[in-house]
């Protein structure tokens, strides 16, 4: 299972979004490209910061049956639902998302499971430093494919 904490598997998502342009246009979805990459950001952060994380309603009745899921080997679907925290609608610079997403992609590989302090996602709930790694890295896999990187 590919895993941001693996140094080859985090410099392989990076190539991947070297390849994006402002012009990368999604294949799927609602997001452009400058969006998807400050979407992509958010859960990255929570894997950095230790803080109280509210679980949602659908992660109460099904966070754990999801992220057991979603850990799996089966790649993320198309247009799975969000949480809301995690969702873009305003406009953003192509050239400031991409280095602020490729610089808390390094934190994984760089930093290792000792910097992935967070605990809790809003929907999966409690979380373990290899959890973030991949979770993160079929995350990233998902958006890169949907604007074919």
């Amino acid at each position: 299972m590919k895993n941001l904490l693996n140094a080859t598997d985090n410099n392989e998502i990076i190539e991947r979004i070297n390849k994006l342009s402002n012009q990368s246009q999604a294949l799927w979805g609602k997001m452009n490209v400058a969006q998807m990459m400050a979407h992509c950001q958010q859960p990255l952060k929570m894997a950095f910061i230790d803080k109280g994380v509210k679980k949602t309603f659908l992660g109460m009745v099904f966070g754990g049956l999801i992220k057991k899921q979603l850990l799996g080997i089966k790649p993320f679907k198309k247009n799975l639902p969000t949480d809301s925290s995690f969702k873009i609608v305003d406009e953003r610079d192509f050239d400031n998302e991409k280095v602020e997403l490729i610089r808390l992609i390094k934190g994984f590989s760089v930093g290792g499971s000792e910097a992935v302090v967070g605990t809790k996602h809003p929907i999966f709930g409690t979380m373990t430093p290899n959890d973030w790694g991949i979770l993160s890295w079929k995350h990233l896999d998902h958006h890169l494919q949907q604007f074919g990187a």
